[in-house]
């Protein structure tokens, strides 16, 4: 059974939305990374992704398939980048995949 969206409620507290007539959103699951090359070492992946809005007011959020910390940087109209931490300093990353969600 699947039910229309009607109405969403944002905050006055909330960064005002990049379309503020409408939520958009783009998910992303099996977004492939490399393994890291040692203990300890941290891993970015380049996410191309079209139609993203232009002054980069959007937000991701990232899954990692593994014991991992994520965090993006560069976002821009095309793209961002990913970056993988291990969990713990003495584990190295193994060549998997991350889910993204991205509102906007």
């Amino acid at each position: 059974m699947a039910f229309d969206i009607h109405t969403i409620d944002v905050k006055k507290v909330s960064t005002p939305l990049a379309q503020p007539d409408r939520l958009g959103f783009i998910m992303q699951t099996g977004v492939a990374n490399v393994a890291g090359g040692s203990a300890g070492a941290s891993v970015v992946t380049a996410v191309a992704i079209n139609d993203l809005p232009a002054s980069a007011t959007y937000n991701v959020q990232v899954t990692p398939n593994q014991d991992a910390r994520a965090f993006v940087s560069g976002k821009t109209q095309t793209g961002f980048n990913v970056t993988l931490i291990p969990g713990s300093a003495a584990n190295t990353l193994a060549a998997g995949t991350f889910d993204l969600l991205i509102t906007f």
